[in-house]
């Protein structure tokens, strides 16, 4: 064998060894691609609005967090929150990152398309190494047939965001592409009743603790907008980021 020949054999072999290291390492860590926060210390919890960027929306589940003793901040997204959701999850993450400073972790709260920037922060940003847990409501994650609609027929009148959710997207194909990182605490909560997310289940995510209101609260009628105010999702809201791991609830909580 010529001595090219044996270093090019050498390198491969050296190649491969290190990825059966690196697979063996990801095996004994059960799949988990980075570290994770302590689940038993609550951090920081932001709030990420919907679509228009309402703040006001989630002011009052963010002063219920704050009467539980809780740092809660909503993120004022930029362009009035209807433009690049790329950018919207860019503003997600200096929110972070300033959270981070005073706090170990943060916990993400996000209110229609605002899970949607929650579910682009995770993938573009690493936010599985920082997030302790995420809480989705109402959120279009596989898109909406609103916006979808809107793209269609008045295109001049559907900003960016509308038409990066509309199904079928570039944007929601490549998230659809990409599994939620293992050992992220993850839940979504919607209502049956929504008039703005169709079908409602476009907020079920593979991975999370996904939960239709109505199967647990069978008798309760809630709105697309009344989700961030509504009782009984609030307390489900509340319970999640507390202290007990994230599962389906048993019962409704009021």
């Amino acid at each position: 064998m010529s001595p090219r020949r044996r270093m090019l054999f050498l390198v491969v072999a050296v190649l491969l060894v290190a990825a059966g290291a690196l697979a063996g390492v990801r095996l004994l860590r059960g799949g988990d691609d980075g570290p994770r926060p302590d689940q038993a210390t609550p951090g920081a919890v932001l709030l990420v609005p919907g679509y228009g960027g309402n703040t006001a929306a989630l002011a009052q589940l963010k002063d219920q967090l704050r009467a539980q003793g809780r740092t809660a901040e909503i993120v004022a997204l930029p362009d009035g929150g209807t433009g690049d959701l790329e950018a919207q999850a860019a503003t997600l993450d200096a929110a972070v990152r300033a959270a981070l400073t005073s706090r170990p972790s943060v916990d993400i709260v996000g209110y229609s398309a605002g899970g949607v920037v929650a579910r682009l922060w995770v993938d573009k940003y690493q936010g599985a190494e920082v997030a302790r847990r995420i809480v989705t409501l109402g959120s279009p994650l596989h898109g909406t047939r609103l916006a979808a609609a809107g793209a269609a027929l008045a295109p001049d009148a559907c900003p960016p965001a509308c038409r990066q959710l509309a199904p079928g997207s570039a944007l929601l194909d490549r998230l659809d592409g990409e599994d939620l990182p293992e050992g992220l605490p993850w839940l979504s909560i919607w209502t049956e009743n929504d008039e703005t997310v169709q079908p409602p289940d476009s907020a079920r995510l593979a991975g999370a603790v996904n939960v239709p209101l109505q199967g647990v609260c069978p008798q309760r009628q809630v709105s697309h907008s009344q989700l961030p105010t509504d009782e009984a999702v609030s307390e489900l809201v509340r319970q999640s980021l507390a202290a007990g791991s994230v599962t389906a609830p048993a019962s409704c909580p009021v």
